[in-house]
């Protein structure tokens, strides 16, 4: 509607005595010139440039005889000014024009300017003209006078005597005598035969305002009494006046008339506004609306504004503006939708807190078209102190100027059917579309596929397209400004109209003359070559895009004659290329439909034009032809109150669009706005119809119409579409309404399903009314969203020192900006289908809807908002809805979030009657556990934890976490271990009465979700469902304590979690899943050194080394060998040379966190995995053997790449010697630059390649072959050994066991699996022949070996840094209970290396900062 821009501008007045000083301004009837009234002086300003032209000064002897100014009005032709003064007098100026070519002010322009020569009107458009203002005649009145008011011919006098004077504007009363108002007969109605007096002496009117398409006019009288008195026949006499008033209404204080809507707006000393309006059959005043404040809105001032000082519509009659008499200004649209109120916010309270004191209005005044208001403030004239520095400046009396910038549909309605909302300034255009370079490959497929990414589509609609792309639509809050041409608004200053076309590309404005265009892709605009051509038309009923033409009603002034002219976009701006086409009667209103023009006279008839392209030759014109015309003088009282008309394709009657649901719809009824009825006239199909394919095309459309129905009332706007799309029929055939202050309404068709024949007694459309909380600009049909725009505020107060600046704007007032917005409205329309036992339509209506990314968000809010209304109701409710919106709910495959959603957002007071309708939580655990939704059952788990004993709990979240094992989902696990040992840390066994709401500050970024929704936007950029629910989930819950979590407290939680992990583990690697080990112990920080120590001789033995080989050629997708590989000649024998580039490609700290990278694991972790690739062996075993560091080489890596947190440590393990970091980590480069290879040397390369599996795998398995190395588990180690072919691995293992004392057992559980492969390779894999060869030797030896046995208690292994029992009592601690919000830094060793059996610590921390105690590295 009307937004508040920038900062108000201040005119300055000339300094003199406070006499001089400004107390009222009045425009004149074309608000180009401002009558500004000091208590003894009479200025005129022109409007652009705003100056001041002319000034009379009052001389002081006269002065004491007239009394002090009070108040003007201009004549309707603004040749003459009346002002009243104190006393009863009124003087009459004349303002001519000084004689001759001199102006006030004029344009310099460079020598040669185009600009000086040729323009007609040029002198009158741009320069501001030199008037002089003389004094011509004096009339007495006798007594005060109270108002004045311009009646046509007529100036209407109202005087405290209780008299009303018509006097002439010459200054004669023509002999008329006064009107004593104690003769006017009042009643409440124009039907009682005899109205009673006002029967007591001193009544008179204290303000009136004439409304011309009411013929009558609106009073206040002293006592607060408020009317409205009407001449019953042509002649303005006593005996023919008649007055009607309410009888309610004792309060009144001022009062303003909207033509166009025929309100009147009476303001009330209790400071709230009531607007009546004249009921057509019995003329009585009806009240309309209240515009007041709430006190939900304005707690602290909705009631302490005073009364009412002024009242004020816009030029364009669409929005009201309304101060008090304590200060403050408030905007409302026609039917009291509140668009600004400055008692609140920034315009109320400083940066700092303060409150300021409100602007208080003494007089007020729009400027042309509604794009300023010029106040004169109540702080400008009564200021006197002096402060020595600003003198003269801040003191001096002044003028304010308030900008706004407004909505196109305000004054160029037909653009209501566009999906873009398009907002005009003085010289600027604010549009919400995207870059239009997007929009190039803008012509879709036909209605409506699925979103797809905003690139890839047009962000705009089509007739036959998709709707705009969502991102473009709600991606930002940034408006697309286009700032008007300035030679067209040198001269052609207001912009009247505007309008954009369906794929917001190109944008039309219209001036005082001509029009001019403009395009998004080429950044140009066009206007006329021929400038006399601009000056002789003048666009009357608004203009609108069809295709690539523009189409307009115009006058052309030269020939005297109405027009209706479309021109083409492509060619040049100049009639000889316009299609033109005589009007009978000037066009007031214009707007296209599919290929059709409707066209509104002021003759009250409407005309239906088709409209073709024609293509003759080069050019490319457009052809009109009448099709209909339709009389409407029997329904409109005047022409200027109809608001809007359009034409649309709905109609009460779904059955045709049954019929032909295809085909496009036709034209089916025509849609006026009568000053806020919505009157509908359809076809009428009664008569015999014609069978299309016999008629001519053109004969189908002239079926008559039916006589008008009112569909609504307070309508404002209007929205359809003419688009069709079978899936979403229910919106786009519907008719969607804004109301003001009554919200939405949505007149929605009712389809029979399956096309079942529809009841004879169900409607085939209802009315839904629901309220937004935003102002509707446009309406997305197929996306069931509401555009609109906000005003906000920004405060820059705090750039000036208080004392100095009191007075200067950017103080006293916050800079304003203008927002885009957007809603969601569809749970409003199921709730009301609900509401009504309207379920399947309900139904029909949501599945149509369901793959729009917020549709989750739309049920959440459904059931959030009849929960809230239910639960908290004082009373009890009759007929519930909520088990109704439960039932409706569960249709949906997202029920399970849904409810757990909406229950997690409000508060535990509410659970029970919520769980009540939807069911038991446990259950609804259950269902997601079944239905493997386990982040929902993580949020069902919350919600257990506060309805439940602990007991329950626990139960759940053990029967969770064993699944999320399972399933290897371990940012849940890592968060379910929290939640265990949260639970067992000394809660009582009764569940709290309230929920915790008050949770760790360890839960990182997780809280922001408690009672808060989500907002569109980020729910609509689709959010990968695991990130955002886990999100939802477990922040940490916190017990009554409180207190970090103590060792001694939760030992014995700590050992159940460890059971279970044991659990987990001990199955892992019974069924040989040592991928999933790796990653099980990667990611949840699992000491699996010291448990595989511990297990060496029971689970961690390998019973059937074939078996175990097969499944780790399987599970690491590494190929069985098929072609003898000459390992022992090759140069690349064990990968010295890998790239150091190959090695870097694992991007975690830890080869097993990659794997949930794609998995989306949170953003903590991202960050964390840039630390390095592993290095997977140990050098220190037989530094002297020669593979050691050959194998080493390869897997180096730099430590860590950011010098932040992140390198406390990463699982590396380099701890033994750094001299390797010096040394050979640069001879991989080296080497591999300077390397040129062989043919047979390539050949070679690729054999091996063929042979081995992903790098990934190679690293991991490097990784666990050193985890099992460190435990000791051999066989293991020699499985591995053998996946990689590597003798190295296999001849290491045998030294080590020679080196060292080994379990007996083990030795020969080695021997047998080694005879087993031998066989197995024989028989059924000769792959690995070759390899087993080279280790022959080695094997032999180690057969030797096996006769030794050994005590099975001394075995150590030489690696170890430490024991691996000091890592026991720390499996706690690196799973401590912290959140992922930051890592902090460890006391970590000089090197910033950590020691190798701290290693899994190490990767623990990676996930989880360490919560108590850090970890001292032994570097050796």
């Amino acid at each position: 509607m009307y937004f508040l821009s920038g900062w108000p501008k201040r005119l300055l007045c000339p300094l003199g005595s406070p006499a001089e000083a400004p107390i009222h301004v009045q425009s004149d009837p074309q608000r180009t010139f401002f009558a500004v009234l000091a208590p003894v002086r009479l200025s005129i300003w022109y409007s652009r440039p705003s100056v001041l032209i002319v000034t009379y000064k009052e001389p002081e002897k006269s002065s004491s005889q007239f009394g002090f100014y009070k108040q003007a009005e201009w004549r309707p032709d603004s040749t003459m000014i009346a002002v009243s003064t104190a006393y009863g007098y009124i003087l009459f100026f004349h303002i001519t024009s000084t004689r001759g070519d001199k102006y006030l002010y004029e344009p310099v322009y460079p020598k040669g300017s185009p600009q000086m020569k040729g323009t007609p009107h040029f002198k009158e458009e741009q320069c501001a003209p030199a008037l002089n203002l003389e004094m011509k005649k004096i009339l007495d009145l006798q007594a005060p006078i109270m108002s004045l008011q311009s009646m046509l011919e007529d100036l209407l006098v109202a005087t405290s005597d209780g008299l009303l004077h018509l006097i002439h504007w010459e200054g004669m009363t023509n002999g008329r005598k006064a009107i004593n108002l104690c003769t006017v007969p009042f009643s409440v109605d124009l039907q009682s035969s005899r109205g009673s007096f006002l029967g007591f002496a001193d009544v008179h009117i204290r303000d009136m305002e004439y409304c011309a398409t009411l013929d009558g006019f609106a009073v206040v009288f002293n006592d607060g009494k408020i009317g409205f008195i009407t001449p019953v026949s042509s002649r303005f006499t006593a005996e023919q006046l008649h007055g009607v008033w309410p009888q309610d209404v004792v309060d009144g204080t001022c009062v303003a008339v909207n033509n166009k809507y025929r309100l009147m707006a009476f303001g009330c000393a209790s400071g709230s506004v009531q607007v009546y309006t004249i009921d057509n059959t019995t003329g009585a005043m009806l009240l309309s609306h209240k515009l007041e404040l709430t006190a939900k809105q304005y707690p602290d001032i909705w009631n302490k504004t005073g009364a009412v000082k002024l009242v004020r519509w816009s030029p364009d009659n669409s929005v009201v503006i309304v101060t008090w008499e304590n200060g403050g200004l408030s905007l409302w649209s026609v039917f009291g939708a509140q668009l600004i109120c400055t008692l609140g916010g920034d315009f109320a309270y400083r940066s700092d807190g303060t409150k300021k004191d409100p602007l208080k209005i003494n007089s007020m005044s729009w400027g042309a078209e509604g794009y300023h208001l010029w106040v004169i403030s109540g702080f400008g004239a009564q200021s006197t102190e002096i402060e020595s520095d600003s003198k003269s400046i801040v003191k001096q009396p002044g003028i304010l100027l308030f900008q706004f910038i407004k909505s196109v549909l305000t004054v160029n309605p037909c653009m209501s059917n566009q999906e873009q909302v398009l907002l005009q300034g003085e010289d600027r255009l604010y549009l919400n579309c995207g870059e239009a370079s997007q929009t190039q490959h803008a012509r879709g497929s036909s209605a409506h596929p699925e979103h797809k990414a905003a690139g890839a589509k047009s962000p705009f609609a089509d007739s036959g397209v998709e709707s705009q792309g969502l991102s473009t639509l709600l991606g930002h809050r940034h408006w697309h400004v286009v700032q008007i041409s300035n030679t067209y608004l040198e001269s052609n200053w207001p912009i009247r109209f505007s309008a954009i076309d369906k794929l917001g590309q190109n944008i039309a404005v219209v001036g005082k003359f001509g029009f001019a265009h403009y395009s998004l892709l080429t950044k140009k605009w066009k206007l006329f070559g021929n400038i006399t051509q601009e000056q002789n038309m003048i666009v009357t009923g608004g203009l609108a895009w069809w295709n690539d033409f523009v189409v307009l009603a115009c006058y052309n002034i030269s020939d005297h004659q109405e027009e209706l002219r479309v021109y083409l976009r492509t060619s040049n701006l100049d009639n000889a290329f316009a299609h033109i086409t005589k009007a009978q009667a000037e066009t007031l209103l214009l707007s296209v439909f599919r290929d059709m023009v409707i066209v509104f006279r002021a003759d009250c008839s409407i005309c239906l034009y088709s409209i073709e392209r024609k293509s003759d030759g080069p050019t490319t014109t457009a052809g009109i032809q009448v099709l209909q015309e339709v009389s409407m003088s029997r329904y409109i009282p005047h022409p200027f109150l109809v608001v809007s008309v359009t034409l649309t394709s709905v109609s009460t009657e779904n059955g045709i669009t049954l019929k032909m649901p295809q085909q496009a719809r036709d034209a089916e009824s025509i849609m006026l706005n009568l000053a806020g009825q919505l009157i509908m006239m359809q076809r009428d199909r009664s008569g015999p119809q014609i069978r299309e394919k016999d008629s001519h095309p053109n004969q189908r459309k002239l079926l008559p119409f039916c006589p008008p129905v009112v569909l609504a009332q307070s309508v404002e706007n209007v929205w359809t579409t003419c688009r069709a799309n079978k899936q979403k029929r229910h919106l786009l055939e519907a008719l969607w309404l804004s109301c003001g202050g009554a919200g939405m309404k949505v007149w929605l068709p009712l389809f029979p399903r399956d096309h079942r024949k529809p009841h004879s007694f169900l409607s085939q459309r209802i009315m839904l009314p629901f309220h937004i909380n935003i102002y509707p600009l446009a309406v997305l049909f197929e996306d069931a969203l509401v555009l609109g725009a906000v005003n906000d505020t920004l405060l820059y107060d705090s750039l000036y020192t208080r004392n100095s600046a009191r007075e200067q704007l950017e103080v006293l007032f916050p800079y304003c900006v203008v927002e885009r917005t957007s809603q969601i409205y569809l749970h409003h329309i199921l709730r009301q289908l609900l509401v009504r036992n309207l379920g399947e339509q309900a139904l029909l209506l949501a599945q149509s809807c369901a793959a729009l990314p917020y549709f989750p968000h739309v049920l959440e809010l459904m059931l959030h908002e009849v929960l809230e209304e239910e639960a908290t109701s004082r009373e009890p409710i009759p007929d519930p809805l909520l088990p109704t919106v439960a039932k409706f709910i569960t249709e949906f495959p997202l029920f399970l979030q849904t409810v757990v959603h909406c229950a997690r957002k409000t508060e535990y007071a509410l659970w029970n009657y919520l769980f009540a309708a939807v069911g038991n939580p446990k259950d609804l655990f259950e269902e997601c556990l079944m239905a493997q939704d386990l982040d929902t059952a993580a949020s069902y788990l919350i919600i257990l934890q506060n309805m439940e004993v602990p007991a329950v709990s626990r139960q759940h979240a053990t029967l969770l976490f064993n699944t999320a094992l399972e399933q290897g989902k371990w940012d849940l696990c890592r968060h379910m271990i929290r939640f265990l040992k949260a639970i067992g840390s000394g809660e009582s066994e009764t569940p709290p009465s309230t929920p915790t709401a008050q949770e760790p500050s360890s839960s990182g970024g997780f809280e922001f979700f408690r009672n808060r929704s989500i907002s569109l936007s980020q729910s609509a950029e689709n959010v990968p469902a695991s990130k955002f629910s886990l999100q939802k989930t477990l922040s940490m819950p916190s017990g009554p304590s409180g207190k970090r979590w103590s060792k001694d407290s939760d030992c014995a939680e700590n050992m159940y979690i460890d059971m279970m992990l044991w659990r987990h583990a001990r199955r892992l690697l019974e069924e040989v899943r040592l991928k999933d080990l790796g990653c099980f112990a990667a990611q949840l920080g699992f000491e699996l050194i010291s448990w595989l120590c511990k297990e060496r001789t029971r689970a961690a033995r390998v019973d059937n080394f074939v078996l175990a080989l097969k499944r780790l050629h399987k599970d690491f997708l590494w190929p069985l060998p098929i072609t003898p590989a000459s390992s022992v000649s090759s140069p690349f024998k064990n990968g010295k040379y890998r790239t150091g580039e190959q090695l870097l490609k694992s991007q975690s700290a830890d080869p097993f966190l990659n794997l949930e990278m794609d998995a989306g694991v949170s953003t903590v972790q991202r960050s964390q995995s840039w630390l390095g690739s592993i290095g997977p062996a140990h050098h220190e075993i037989d530094t002297a053997s020669s593979h050691g560091p050959q194998m080493q080489d390869a897997f180096l890596s730099p430590l860590s790449t950011k010098g932040d947190e992140c390198s406390i440590g990463s699982a590396t393990d380099l701890t033994e010697s750094s001299s390797m970091v010096d040394g050979d980590w640069t001879m991989v480069d080296e080497n591999f630059s300077t390397l040129s290879l062989t043919q047979s040397e390539l050949e070679h390369i690729s054999m091996e390649l063929a042979s081995k599996g992903p790098h990934k795998s190679q690293v991991q398995l490097r990784y666990l072959l050193h985890m099992f190395m460190e435990a000791g588990c051999l066989d293991w180690c020699i499985v591995i050994g053998l996946i990689l072919r590597e003798s190295s691995v296999i001849s290491q293992i045998l030294l080590l066991i020679q080196s060292s004392e080994v379990d007996g057992e083990m030795l020969q559980n080695i021997k047998t699996g080694l005879h087993a492969v031998d066989r197995w390779a024989s028989t059924d894999c000769p792959g690995y022949k070759p390899f087993l060869n080279i280790i022959k030797p080695q094997v032999q030896k180690f057969s030797e070996l096996t006769e030794e046995q050994v005590q099975p208690e001394a075995f150590q292994p030489i690696t170890a840094g430490k024991t691996p029992e000091h890592t026991g009592p720390r499996a706690e601690e690196s799973r401590g209970p912290s959140g992922h919000g930051s890592l902090p830094q460890g006391e970590v060793g000089g090197s910033g290396l950590v020691g190798r059996n701290e290693e899994d610590a190490a990767r623990a921390e990676e996930e989880e900062s360490f919560q108590d105690g850090t970890y001292d590295c032994s570097v050796s």
